[in-house]
């Protein structure tokens, strides 16, 4: 299915002249997420071949161990000569890769992070408005070129290949690949699903006025009796169907992803700095701005979490996600989280699109789940019980509930395949990482049968720093609850 394909309404104009919003001025494109062209493959200007050149050896030079001596002898390129947003773009990505190889890439974690990468990426980071971390935006959205010259379909993944990696392996770029062409896959849906939810607001609001207005009442309850029903039916099978495709893509993963490449070469370079105590970072990693300078941070690293179309789909359907759990392993009992991981990654996404996910929660509170409830609570079928209409419309609402459920346990079986398996054998690897150290602690554990802290009882956390396995269901448990309309 192209991943442009737009509804045609019955007036004959596309879903997006409809919409209470640009789609652009969120920076969503035919493309969802990604940007419409595909990224830069480099910074044009010859002032950042330093930066240019060792992100091109990167794998070689981690494989060596000599990449920190290399980012320790290179100038301190200011931001200045960066000038279009692609370029900024890339500036992270390139910076991104730079900051985890050095810290991840040796046989300790490097807690400080040198001027060299912290100022241009600081300055970077700043502009585009998201954390100076490897985020899901610098390794997947904006790191990714098609090999044809026909067809730029990012939703192609048979034609995409990463732009950068650690380890310079198919494993990682086909990675990285497949939430791209997932991403790209599930754009069409971004307009046909806001027209859903707009006609449901549309329908709600004239509702209301009902009550408000009586002497409009012939007028009023015409529109009250045209709900939205197809609309929203329509909308939610097509919903339904691009959930089953981003899952057919999920399952491709085993092509050309060797779990143990993954997890014990790729996934280790991915990690953040928060919650990563076990692994060597105690106190997080120092930004260090020169001249007596900068500042310990804890950030979150790359994760799915931090995909915005998975997000719109929990706001489509109203998925509420719990503010307390597992998205910190460390938690203690009696001291709850102010806000969810699904909340809180919301900061790690380019700022457009929080702002986008900002707007569609504001505007369409509950989502779907809360007007397709509203509507079925006045029967109106004979004897107020519900009409045809009405339980082909929960029939959908719940089949849609459903498939974004199974989705997130399509993913919970990947990561046992990923991660879980491959954590209980020897990784052979020296040294101090997200994979020795959940390896070694969950032999260790295992043996001992110990209690005590999240990673010592052999539960692992995830490169987003959350309690990997129960966040994961809580998640999916949250999905399926939303199927559980609040309604006969």
């Amino acid at each position: 299915m192209s991943p442009c394909e737009t509804l045609t309404l019955p007036s004959g104009g596309s879903v997006v002249d409809t919409l209470p919003l640009s789609l652009e001025d969120y920076a969503v494109t035919s493309n969802g997420f990604l940007p419409a062209e595909p990224p830069l493959e480099r910074l044009p200007s010859d002032y950042y071949s330093p930066w240019e050149s060792l992100i091109e050896s990167l794998p070689t030079s981690l494989a060596e161990q000599t990449l920190r001596s290399q980012v320790d002898r290179l100038p301190v390129l200011s931001t200045d000569h960066l000038a279009s947003e692609q370029e900024w773009r890339r500036a992270c990505v390139v910076l991104g890769f730079l900051a985890h190889a050095y810290i991840w890439g040796g046989d300790t974690p490097a807690e400080i992070l040198p001027p060299q990468i912290t100022i241009p990426f600081l300055a970077a980071s700043s502009h585009l408005g998201i954390p100076p971390v490897a985020s899901y935006a610098c390794v997947n959205l904006w790191n990714f070129r098609t090999s044809t010259t026909s067809s730029s379909n990012p939703a192609d993944l048979d034609t995409l290949h990463a732009l950068q990696t650690f380890t310079g392996t198919e494993d990682e770029s086909w990675f990285y690949m497949v939430s791209v062409a997932m991403e790209a896959q599930g754009g069409y849906i971004i307009p046909i699903m806001l027209h859903a939810l707009e006609s449901l607001h549309h329908h709600q609001h004239h509702h209301h006025q009902h009550h408000h207005h009586q002497h409009h009442h012939h007028q009023q309850h015409h529109q009250r009796a045209a709900a939205p029903y197809q609309t929203i039916i329509e909308s939610l099978h097509k919903l339904i169907h691009c959930i089953g495709t981003l899952g057919s893509l999920l399952d491709r993963m085993d092509e050309r992803c060797n779990p143990q490449i993954f997890y014990h070469r790729i996934r280790p370079f991915l990690a953040g700095s928060k919650n990563m105590a076990p692994a060597g970072l105690p106190r997080g990693v120092f930004y260090d701005e020169g001249e007596g300078k900068g500042q310990w941070r804890e950030l979150r690293g790359g994760s799915n979490g931090q995909s915005s179309l998975i997000q719109f789909l929990d706001l489509v359907l109203g998925v509420e996600h719990a503010v307390q759990g597992n998205s910190n392993p460390e938690t203690q009992k009696g001291k709850e989280e102010k806000v969810s991981f699904h909340q809180e990654v919301r900061g790690y996404m380019p700022e457009p699109h929080r702002r986008f996910l900002g707007f569609v929660a504001e505007r369409y509170p509950g989502g779907t789940r809360k007007g397709v409830s509203e509507l079925l609570a006045v029967g109106e079928g004979e004897g107020g019980r519900l009409s045809q209409q009405q339980l082909a419309l929960r029939k959908a609402f719940q089949t849609a509930t459903k498939a974004l459920a199974e989705f997130r346990n399509k993913h919970l079986q990947l990561v046992t395949r990923y991660i879980i398996v491959p954590s209980r054998q020897p990784s052979g690897n020296r040294g101090v990482n997200l994979a020795t150290v959940s390896s070694k602690l969950r032999s260790s554990s295992e043996m001992e049968g110990r209690h005590g802290t999240a990673e010592a009882r052999g539960e692992l956390t995830g490169t987003g720093g959350t309690a990997l396995l129960p966040f994961l269901k809580q998640s999916r448990d949250e999905t399926f609850q939303a199927g559980q309309l609040q309604v006969r």
